[in-house]
């Protein structure tokens, strides 16, 4: 269809269903509205007589499994009602222009820009070109578009609006020139493959897996290369629960380091028993050799690789008391992972910059309004700076919010849901 045949079945009432399936029923005329303004802007850049699609991808929340995906471990993780849309067409000299809102346009040639370039690192152009160049690689096609994006993700904000961005582009190119056979694992794969190689961050697997895959999902990294993806059936909101992430708006300047220093921490205590990820130690062998440890990689990864070993078994008790429906014992072990974050894997704040505490301060608050028997919280994402997530139940919600928006800003106390459906085609 083109971009008016689209504003009509928004106005019409012909996607109603489908909005709410994504978004809820209370959001479907703020996602009207938000869609047919994404259509305009791409008619006032591409022309309104194109053939166009529209696409969404969420964002995620990480509900446990803190910095475990990279040495092989185990997470949970879900989609939320948070999303990155686009508004495509595709065109015929294979070169991919995105314009995303708020920044230039991007313009991309698969054809010139085939292999990764350290002067792009950190930039968009590289992921989009890490797409193709990744489709190309596994033998999919390829070919150019052009694409309007918004997003309700906010960059910074733990829910990995980079993972979203980049699945996004590969759900672009697997139904204009794939016939949508490109499965969600695979995108994500090559998405993850897109950020290491030619965006230069060494992100794991698990954000590009949840922002793809929908609902809430349990993965083990054992094998990353075939990684065990599993379904969990729970609906925290039919518990009388909801999913709070508070922006506390820290400075995520140069903390690429801190957050590297967390897996090779990890991969340098594996490398003492010429292994290359602690999952492949035995923790029985980790702790017998603890003296010689502390000579050979220091404190810091000691206690980073006791939190990795922890925090697995806790994604293993976790995902029993959801699937078993007990929600007070899932909510204690929330508690007990936000703890080892704090105390052992340290990524609460950076110590390059030690007055900015947004986080611990959001942790302290949690703890100060909310009861531990019935609520939980902890860092949420990478960490350093951004956000926290809070299991909140319904009826403290008001309180929640009103406190914490008092403290970091209107609108900084996020109150989500979890989407079940993961990268899509409209």
């Amino acid at each position: 269809m083109r971009v008016n045949d689209w504003k009509a079945a928004l106005d019409e009432g012909r996607l109603d269903t489908r909005l709410a399936g994504l978004y809820g029923a209370d959001a479907s005329t703020a996602q009207k509205e938000r869609y047919k303004t994404a259509l305009d802007e791409f008619a006032a850049r591409y022309g309104d007589d194109r053939e166009v699609t529209l696409f969404s991808v969420p964002g995620r929340s990480e509900l446990s499994g803190n910095h475990t995906d990279h040495n092989h471990g185990r997470v949970i993780a879900a989609s939320i009602d948070l999303d990155v849309i686009a508004v495509a067409s595709p065109r015929a000299d294979g070169v991919i222009r995105i314009k995303s809102e708020g920044h230039d346009e991007d313009v991309v040639d698969p054809a010139i820009f085939s292999s990764p370039d350290p002067a792009f690192f950190g930039d968009s152009p590289a992921i989009i070109a890490g797409m193709a160049e990744g489709f190309v690689a596994s033998g999919f096609a390829i070919g150019g578009f052009d694409a309007y994006t918004t997003s309700n993700v906010l960059k910074g904000s733990g829910l990995s609006s980079s993972a979203a961005f980049e699945d996004l582009v590969g759900t672009i190119l697997n139904h204009f020139y794939n016939d949508g056979k490109v499965d969600f694992v695979t995108i994500a794969k090559l998405s993850q493959r897109a950020e290491n190689l030619y965006f230069g961050k060494p992100c794991g697997l698990m954000d590009q897996i949840a922002c793809a895959a929908g609902g809430i999902v349990t993965i083990d990294f054992c094998d990353p290369a075939s990684p065990v993806i599993e379904r969990i059936p729970f609906d925290f909101t039919a518990a009388g629960y909801r999913l709070c992430i508070v922006n506390t708006g820290g400075n995520h300047a140069d903390l690429t380091p801190d957050y590297a220093a967390v897996p090779n921490e990890m991969k340098a205590v594996a490398n003492c028993f010429g292994k290359s990820v602690l999952r492949d130690v035995p923790e029985s062998d980790f702790m017998n050799a603890l003296p010689d440890l502390r000579k050979k990689v220091g404190d810091r990864a000691i206690l980073r690789a006791q939190h990795f070993y922890a925090e697995n078994r806790r994604v293993e008790a976790q995902v029993k008391a959801l699937k078993e429906k007990r929600l007070q014992d899932f909510l204690q072990l929330v508690l007990a992972s936000g703890r080892s974050s704090f105390c052992y894997l340290q990524n609460v704040y950076t110590t390059k910059n030690v007055e900015e505490q947004g986080l611990s301060l959001a942790l302290c608050l949690a703890d100060t309004i909310l009861s531990d028997t019935e609520a939980a919280w902890r860092v949420h994402g990478g960490g350093f700076a951004g956000t926290i997530q809070a299991f909140v139940p319904e009826r403290m919600i008001p309180v929640f919010r009103k406190a914490m928006d008092d403290l970091f800003g209107e609108g900084h106390c996020m109150v989500l849901s979890i989407r079940q459906e993961g990268c899509t085609k409209i």
